[in-house]
């Protein structure tokens, strides 16, 4: 929501990957970082052999674990460390992903990260019942396909709200 002044959450989509009793984790999908996928590699010692992958973005996923990788794709594949969130849409933490994202460029649909977003059990809750965050149903156009500066009004949209008509503060009467 506009009012958000969490500057780590402000005008950011997050994908949640996992809610259950303990909590739930998830990833910003729209703040790139100035690095490409191709640095990224590089620093973690991988060597590129697809180079239409280099020059993808990394995000910033989140203010947890901001020295950690998180590999949101499709398909889900079979990788050593993957949270399968549905049918089609995996999240890894193994660096397995990467190395065969930069020998074949696949998975082809994914986004790398840096950091994930978290919260405790019953916090995510509590924000959403406070107005700080809008819920809507994921949409893989919007998470693999929308430019990151499209993807938050995107989501909006899909509920009928248009970006601009909200307000940050609410009137009194």
């Amino acid at each position: 929501m506009p009012a958000m002044a969490d500057p780590y959450f402000a005008r950011t989509l997050v994908y949640v990957a996992e809610h259950n009793a303990r909590g739930a984790l998830g990833v910003i999908v729209n703040r790139p970082l100035d690095m490409s996928l191709g640095t990224l590699l590089e620093r973690i010692d991988v060597h590129l052999d697809a180079p239409e992958v280099a020059k993808l973005h990394v995000l910033f996923g989140g203010p947890v674990q901001t020295d950690r990788g998180f590999v949101l794709h499709r398909p889900v594949g079979q990788w050593q460390s993957t949270l399968a969130i549905n049918s089609e849409v995996g999240l890894t933490s193994s660096r397995d992903v990467l190395l065969a994202v930069a020998r074949d460029g696949q998975p082809r649909d994914l986004l790398v990260t840096l950091g994930y977003a978290g919260w405790s059990a019953g916090q995510l809750e509590h924000e959403v019942a406070q107005n700080a965050w809008l819920t809507v149903p994921a949409d893989q156009r919007v998470l693999f396909e929308l430019p990151f500066e499209e993807r938050l009004a995107s989501a909006m949209e899909l509920l009928g709200v248009n970006p601009t008509n909200l307000a940050d503060e609410a009137g009194h009467a």
